[in-house]
């Protein structure tokens, strides 16, 4: 079987069924086509007993996937297509968790860039591979976004303060660093991919891993785990930057600036949605609550503003609806997270 859009391939070899996006020269960004075609791959395999495991990758140095396709939002938006982004969100969550709960082996392969809706495809699978060029990270609060793609249950797992730590700063991770986050499972060096490939579309056996992997170099953040402990202590980003101020470090000012350069609604929001995420909660409780946010993004937060800052116009000087932390009120959050009614996410029904 092989299926090919320009942005995704679709094809099986031996026992694997493989899904490689094809869009290196824009990193692999995702849109909602390539969502419901990787969706629909899934669900064409689920049950098909000639498909032992499923094989996640994308072409390029540059990266796995470098987010959602944010420069095609912008524009639907302005043309007036306020729905475009809601139904790209609607779609590439319910991926999410198809991805999430597959009922056989999924190994993602991720290089380069893994961003925001690239770690929302790669890294809620079973079977997660980092390489030497990995660099794996949640800067959304830098666009007026928060994480979403259900990293929300990963970010409020992660060791320690590392979560919330990733979340405000977006902080990128190397291998090891996705690897002691929980992020990633293994590091297999990329030169070794053409063969783990083969040897896991030969046997259809994931242990087929070990033989291949090969331990990345200690974490740098498992080093500093203690002062990123110390320093994201509280949940109010305003006592975290005064912390960060306060601790003095290389570190903690270099999360400082980038704390003081991003959205305050993002930020606080991103911060109210790891803090309340239930012990023991799911992939679906997490995109539950983001799409809440996510969904409301483009007419009531800053995610337009960010967009054109950060990828349109690249002037870096976004003007946020609240200039300062002191700005946001509860109120601000509330609505923002607030229950959608009739809208809320479902994952119920076929894909498109």
């Amino acid at each position: 079987m092989t299926s090919s859009t320009p942005t995704v391939r679709i094809e099986t070899t031996g026992n694997a069924g493989r899904i490689t996006l094809t869009r290196p020269k824009a990193l692999n960004a995702l849109d909602r086509g390539m969502c419901l075609a990787v969706t629909r791959a899934l669900d064409s395999w689920a049950e098909n007993d000639t498909i032992s495991l499923v094989i996640l990758a994308a072409e390029g140095d540059k990266a796995f996937c470098a987010g959602g396709d944010l420069a095609k939002i912008y524009h639907a938006y302005l043309a007036g297509d306020i729905d475009a982004a809601t139904q790209f969100w609607r779609d590439e969550y319910r991926m999410n968790a198809r991805l999430a709960n597959f009922p056989k082996p999924i190994v993602s392969l991720m290089q380069g860039y893994v961003m925001g809706g690239g770690v929302g495809l790669g890294c809620h699978v079973s079977h997660r591979i980092a390489c030497e060029s990995t660099q794996m990270a949640m800067p959304e609060g830098a666009i007026g976004l928060i994480p979403d793609v259900g990293a929300t249950r990963l970010l409020a797992n992660a060791p320690g303060r590392v979560g919330l730590y990733m979340a405000l700063s977006g902080a990128r991770l190397d291998s090891a660093d996705a690897i002691h986050a929980g992020f990633a499972d293994w590091h297999v060096p990329r030169d070794r991919w053409p063969e783990l490939i083969n040897a896991l579309a030969d046997t259809g056996d994931t242990t087929a891993i070990g033989a291949f992997s090969s331990g990345p170099e200690k974490s740098a953040i498992a080093t500093q785990q203690a002062e990123i402990d110390r320093m994201f202590s509280g949940y109010d980003p305003r006592s975290i930057i005064a912390e960060l101020n306060d601790e003095g470090s290389e570190l903690a000012l270099q999360c400082s600036e980038k704390l003081q350069a991003a959205s305050p609604l993002s930020l606080f929001c991103s911060a109210a949605l790891i803090k309340d995420f239930p012990a023991g909660g799911t992939v679906e409780d997490a995109l539950h609550a983001e799409f809440r946010f996510t969904s409301r993004a483009c007419e009531y937060a800053d995610l337009i503003e960010g967009i054109r800052a950060v990828l349109i116009d690249k002037d870096r000087t976004p003007m946020w609806q609240h200039q300062r932390l002191e700005d946001v009120t509860e109120d601000d959050i509330e609505q923002m997270l607030a229950s959608l009614g009739a809208r809320e996410l479902s994952f119920r029904g076929r894909t498109p």
